[in-house]
This record gives structure tokens, sequence and C-alpha cells, in this order.
């Protein structure tokens, strides 16, 4: 199947969309005309966003997805399918942590942190592949993190793992699904100027934060939405397996 028309409104998936990037990820993909499908964990938050974008329900749905769970994204797929007869865009943003030294991480805890991070990048891009291998086009767009480059632990060994993880998954998905019109790619944020990060950064730790920054500034998440968006236009099919790297320059290659 061919591309479709820029003009054709598209859907859009994105994990963990209820909140913080996520949530900002929506709102740009939805301004650029996307139909937006607004997955979480708890359903209300998503509920709110989605009537807040359309009261009518028309471009904007809420659904209740855990990430860890594969029958979850074919549950949503479905639905999507249903209602609006396919789906164009997969945005795997959802990501946990528990922020500990890596000699305090049990076993049981770095398991659960990858479940969630890399096997529901995997689960998503699996899942949603296989829809769009079969439409001949789609978008894969996964968050990756600098801690999955460089081995930050500020966030957690087993955090920095799975975004290492997702790197690599989103070549794989690249590789094999570039015949069928099918793009993966990867972004890979630094320090952004959102409410979890400076309630890590309080004022008297983050001039030291900056310091270590080259541009000296932390970064504004929403060009990471706006990027997502550029990411999942149609005429964004001659870039895949990339990561795109956000992060002032603290990792240059």
């Amino acid at each position: 199947m061919a591309a479709p028309h820029p003009e054709t409104l598209q859907t859009a998936v994105v994990t963990g969309g209820a909140s913080g990037l996520g949530a900002l990820t929506v709102k740009a993909l939805h301004r650029a005309g996307f139909r937006v499908v607004i997955t979480d964990l708890i359903s209300a938050p998503a509920e709110r966003l989605a009537q807040e974008l359309d009261l009518a329900g028309e471009t904007a749905m809420a659904a209740t997805l855990d990430v860890s769970k594969p029958e979850d994204f074919q549950r949503v797929l479905d639905r999507c399918v249903e209602r609006w007869g396919s789906v164009e865009v997969l945005v795997n943003n959802a990501a946990r942590t528990v922020v500990k030294p890596v000699l305090d991480i049990g076993l049981d805890e770095f398991n659960a942190v990858m479940a969630t991070n890399a096997g529901g990048t995997f689960a998503g891009c699996q899942i949603f592949g296989r829809h769009f291998k079969q439409r001949g086009y789609g978008r894969l767009i996964n968050m990756a993190s600098l801690a999955g480059q460089n081995g930050g632990t500020a966030t957690g060994a087993h955090y920095a793992a799975s975004k290492g993880a997702i790197l690599t998954l989103t070549k794989v998905f690249a590789r094999d699904l570039a015949p069928f019109g099918v793009t993966c790619n990867a972004i890979a944020p630094g320090p952004m100027d959102t409410p979890a990060v400076r309630a890590v950064l309080t004022p008297d730790r983050l001039p030291m934060a900056l310091a270590g920054i080259p541009v000296g500034t932390l970064g504004n998440p929403d060009f990471v939405a706006d990027l997502v968006t550029l990411l999942a236009k149609p005429d964004s099919g001659f870039v895949t397996g990339a990561c795109w790297d956000v992060n002032g320059g603290i990792y240059m290659r």
C-alpha cells in the first residue's frame, strides 16, 4: 500500500501519554492534524486529556494500557482499527524506574523496569509493526535516553540498561521493516526542563548540573514533542534506524 496522502487524517497511539513528555507529544501530534490515542496505566488522566483536546471524541481517544502486557497493545490496536480503520503511528513513550545505586537493585526490580521500558517497546513495535507491515506503511518512534548511551546512573542502572536495549531494538525493527514502508526511529533526550527534573535538581544542585551541559541550559521538552511529530509524518520515510540526540552537547558522536 502506498503511503497515505499528507492531507489524510492519520492515527497516532502514544503510550504513557497522559502526563509529562507523553502529554506534550499527544498535544503536538493533535495540533499537527493527527487523531491521537492517549494510553496510560490510569484511565482518568488520559480521559481528561482526550476531552480537553476534543470533547466530541472524533480526533482524541483514551485507553488503558499496561505496556508490560502484549495483549493490551493488541486490544488497543484492535479498538483503533474498529473505530478509525487503521493506525499509522506508534510512540513508545511509557517508562518507569526506581532510583537506587546499582549494588542495591534487586533482580526482581531490575526485571520489572526492563519489562516496562524495553519489553514494552519490543511488544509495541512487534504488534503494531505487524499491522504496519500488512498495510505497507507505518511510523514507530521509541523514546530512549541519554542514560542508555553513556551509562548514566542518575535514574538507575536498570533504567539505563533498558534504554540501551531500546536503541538496539530500534535498529532491528528498522532493518526488518524498511522494505515494507515502515520506519523505526529513537529519540534520546538528556536533562529536560520538566517538573520531574526540577524536583531532583533543586536550586542548590541546578548550577552544578548546568555546568555539565555544554549549552548551559536544560532542554525544552516541547522540542522533543515536535521532533516526534516530524518523524511521524509521511515525508520522513527516508529516515529510519536513527537515534536523535537531544542533550545539549553532553554526548556527541
